[in-house]
């Protein structure tokens, strides 16, 4: 069965607007701000870069171990209260933050971005989106990436920037205070109210998203491919640089071919949203996975093109988002996709938090070409698993 999503009506574009807003600035001051704070963090403090650097990896254990509890939260409440409650906990973990007097109180702050991150990220907003429209949530789901791909493309200038004028500190708190002032007002005025659903306990909740056997299995491929997705970006993201020159390519090179993946990612939403949805998703998530093998494959194998190979691993990156939100809808339904996005989250976000450390250990003691090759088989995994998706007999239907 192939699910076409109908044209997006105009009301919706307020809704995904200021979505597509939030997700800017979630992303920008969660996942991507280490990237331009961590020195300034390190210069001023004195604290060990390694444990700065590692606190992000505790938030997203800690995002990773609540999302199912969101996506239940989502299920039961609808999205508007759960996205508002990821801002407020993103300001306050940044506020925290801004004044933590030690490295203690610094991880701590991390831990309230985590519990923000599980609430105010890609998965809590596709459930939003899901549970307003239904299996008609597709192409809101695609314009709603489109956004979020601009995230480090817009945040990273303005972290860099407000280091130079108010110091690391300053920037964590202006952050914290955009998701009370901007973020945290779009939501509530432009995400419309839902209805509550009766209230149930831990059994009724239990039966209300149980899986027949074979939707079962869809499952569980669909989160191993996530996965293994998370864990090669996670690993790329943090030590591309390293891995890059230990092909002999120079910093200022590997500088300006990193900064290919993110227009690569863009590009390839920008190719399925020109699609009109007219192809079920499986087929979005066999061609991210082709994309992202070829890339990662061709930079393991030291041919030189490493420019392309990024290009090709981001515009597969950028698949890998659409089809995470869209083909669980397409599978098993509306009702059960809040819940289910929740679960599905758990195992992508530990892996990507336990990553770049296994990853470094990993270049210390294997090298950076073990690293690439190990890199190059779970993305291989992951695109005969996609392929078992996509030639699979019959789309499992919803119970």
């Amino acid at each position: 069965m192939t699910l076409a999503a109908p044209a997006l009506p105009l009301r919706r574009w307020p809704v995904i607007t200021a979505l597509g807003i939030v997700q800017i600035f979630a992303w920008g001051s969660s996942y991507y701000l280490m990237a331009p704070l961590a020195g300034p963090i390190v210069a001023d403090t004195g604290w060990p870069l390694p444990w700065v650097i590692g606190a992000l990896s505790f938030g997203l254990l800690v995002a990773g171990l609540a999302s199912p509890r969101v996506g239940t939260a989502i299920a039961r409440h609808g999205g508007r209260p759960v996205l508002a409650g990821g801002m407020m906990l993103l300001s306050a973990g940044l506020l925290v933050l801004a004044a933590a007097p030690n490295l203690p109180v610094f991880c701590l702050g991390w831990v309230i971005i985590g519990l923000g991150m599980s609430a105010g990220l890609y998965d809590p907003a596709f459930a939003t989106l899901g549970r307003l429209y239904g299996r008609d949530a597709r192409s809101a789901i695609t314009a709603l990436t489109l956004w979020g791909g601009f995230a480090s493309a817009v945040c990273w200038p303005i972290s860099a920037w407000a280091v130079g004028q108010f110091g690391w500190r300053g920037t964590a708190a202006g952050y914290g205070l955009l998701h009370l002032t901007i973020c945290l007002p779009l939501i509530w005025r432009m995400i419309p109210q839902e209805m509550k659903g009766p209230p149930m306990g831990k059994g009724q909740a239990t039966a209300q998203i149980a899986l027949s056997r074979p939707e079962r299995r869809s499952f569980r491929i669909l989160t191993r491919i996530f996965t293994l997705a998370a864990i090669i970006a996670a690993v790329v993201s943090v030590h591309l640089l390293t891995l890059l020159e230990a092909r002999g390519v120079s910093t200022a090179a590997a500088v300006a071919m990193g900064a290919l993946i993110g227009p690569a990612q863009v590009a390839s939403r920008l190719v399925e949203t020109a699609s009109g949805g007219k192809h079920h998703p499986r087929w979005t998530l066999l061609m991210a996975a082709v994309l992202f093998t070829a890339g990662v494959a061709l930079l393991a194998s030291g041919f030189g093109f490493s420019g392309l190979a990024l290009m090709l691993y981001g515009g597969g990156n950028g698949l890998f988002s659409i089809a995470r939100g869209a083909l669980p809808m397409a599978l098993f339904g509306p009702d059960r996709y809040p819940a289910l996005m929740g679960r599905m989250a758990r195992p992508a976000l530990t892996a990507q938090a336990a990553a770049p450390v296994a990853g470094a250990f990993a270049i210390q003691f294997l090298g950076a070409n073990t690293v690439l090759f190990l890199l190059m088989v779970l993305a291989g995994s992951a695109l005969v698993l996609a392929i078992s998706v996509a030639v699979a007999v019959s789309v499992v239907r919803p119970g």
